[in-house]
């Protein structure tokens, strides 16, 4: 008999961003950075990048300056807790929505 790690258990996609990560319209809360604090983005330099290393969901970039992928992004917050220059703030949703609808993004 065939040992299995989890039986029964079947992927219905490899792990990464895909369709089934999407965030959809329930985040209630975005994380926004400031690049003013951020230490990559201040000091042009691969350091720190702790929002990158703490983030469950993998949606922070290791770029300079980080970027966050709101498409896949659950507004956990965890960034934003863990970030030593406290660089990250989580805002209210509703606000870029209206925003992005009054600039007919949506």
């Amino acid at each position: 008999m065939k040992h299995e790690k989890f039986p029964g258990m079947i992927s219905r996609s490899e792990a990464g961003p895909g369709d089934g990560g999407r965030t959809g319209s329930w985040r209630v809360l975005r994380p926004v950075i400031d690049l003013s604090h951020c230490i990559p983005a201040k000091t042009n330099k691969k350091a720190c990048f702790t929002c990158w290393l703490y983030c469950p969901d993998g949606v922070v970039s290791k770029t300079i300056p980080p970027k966050i992928d709101y498409e896949y992004c659950k507004g956990c917050g965890i960034c934003a807790e863990e970030c030593p220059g406290k660089a990250i703030s989580m805002e209210e949703e509703s606000s870029f929505i209206n925003k992005e609808k009054s600039q007919g993004c949506i």
